[in-house]
């Protein structure tokens, strides 16, 4: 990937200035501002990299500015994961998660943690995976999840506010919990997730303990959305110290169409029910990675901007007509760094463009879209 030229860079900040020195009479000019005209914070995921490196980090100025401009909460998109954090059984490396911790307190923002356990064994470590516990397995697995919650949620004490203690722990196409050699230890996957969110409350008890995952809206997703309500259910019947859902957010358009907010008017109802659900239930709601996947629109800019901005804005518009929500936080502020593009690339090739800033960051129609549902989106209660 190269560098930002100087010429896209002058560009994308001067259409910044003036996208922000004439907004409509009542509209914010930040994301930053809109959220908390109704008491929430906008964040953004970022990154660490060498100095110099052209990606989503503090030390890339551009980016950084970007950070500055739009959002009060920031989370690691990697840096705080296991496979970063911990090498080994016995080892931790903090340094590059320190450095972003640090440059966020210095400019005055709060930070999200994700995240304590993700309970999925395709993302631990190899050496959990592979890990021997012995002839008292439950309790040296045990053990490790505590010295792992332990030592993380002690290092940052209050400089971390919110965790996602458990990432992921339902299997999409089951329903059920996912296996894991922690599970397989400790007697049931249910086991390790209420110690870890038990062991999370004795360490941080300052903070919001959330359980994250991507059930979505979309069609297909409704044994993952059964999964994760009946998980809820669990903890609440067990009183486990679970604040809130984490709702990625990770929305897409995946079917060839031209009328966005048309799809997005045949899934409110559902989506609502299981919202519902969750709120009922007592647990708050988090936006925590929240991008959109264009897939099924055309690769025409200016009609896939529209229908990105469209779908986005009726799904934000019902996230926020529920006061339980609180934070909300893009996946990344720029298509130049999304996940998106490695991760889930377009059939035809073109980048995908599901965040509120384009190559050259420059702001586009998903932004204007979220600003204005912030803006008028109820204002939440904590």
């Amino acid at each position: 990937m190269t560098m930002i030229d100087r010429r896209s860079l002058l560009a994308g900040g001067a259409a910044l200035l003036a996208a922000q020195a004439t907004p409509a009479a009542t509209a914010p000019a930040t994301l930053k501002a809109a959220a908390a005209q109704r008491g929430r914070r906008f964040g953004s995921a970022f990154a660490w990299a060498p100095p110099g490196r052209d990606a989503a980090s503090f030390d890339n100025l551009a980016y950084a500015a970007l950070l500055q401009r739009d959002c009060a909460v920031l989370v690691a998109e990697n840096q705080m994961k296991w496979q970063a954090l911990r090498p080994s059984p016995d080892r931790f490396d903090f340094a590059q998660f320190d450095a972003m911790v640090d440059w966020a307190m210095r400019h005055g923002f709060a930070m999200r943690g994700h995240t304590l356990l993700w309970a999925y064994s395709k993302w631990f470590p190899a050496w959990l995976n592979n890990q021997d516990f012995g002839q008292r397995p439950a309790t040296a697995a045990a053990a490790i999840l505590d010295r792992h919650i332990d030592t993380v949620a002690k290092r940052y004490g209050g400089k971390i506010h919110s965790y996602d203690v458990v990432n992921e722990a339902v299997d999409p196409d089951t329903g059920g919990l996912r296996e894991t050699s922690l599970s397989r230890a400790m007697g049931g996957t249910a086991n390790v997730l209420d110690h870890a969110f038990r062991t999370a409350r004795a360490a941080a008890p300052h903070a919001e303990l959330v359980y994250n995952d991507y059930m979505s809206w979309e069609d297909g997703n409704e044994k993952h959305r059964a999964g994760v309500l009946k998980l809820l259910e669990e903890f609440h019947r067990r009183g486990t110290p679970v604040d809130a859902l984490g709702v990625q957010s990770h929305i897409g358009l995946f079917q060839p169409t031209t009328n966005a907010a048309a799809v997005a008017h045949r899934l409110e109802p559902e989506w609502r029910r299981f919202l519902d659900r969750v709120v009922a239930m007592g647990y708050r709601l988090v936006i925590t990675e929240f991008d959109v996947r264009d897939r099924g629109l055309p690769a025409a800019i200016g009609p896939r901007d529209r229908g990105v901005a469209d779908f986005a804005r009726a799904y934000l518009d019902i996230m926020l007509s529920y006061p339980e929500l609180g934070d909300v936080l893009a996946w990344g502020l720029s298509d130049r760094y999304s996940w998106l593009r490695g991760f889930e690339p377009r059939p035809d090739g073109a980048i995908a463009r599901g965040c509120p800033y384009d190559m050259d960051l420059r702001p586009k129609p998903l932004r204007d879209a979220m600003i204005a549902a912030l803006a008028v989106g109820v204002p939440t209660k904590r």
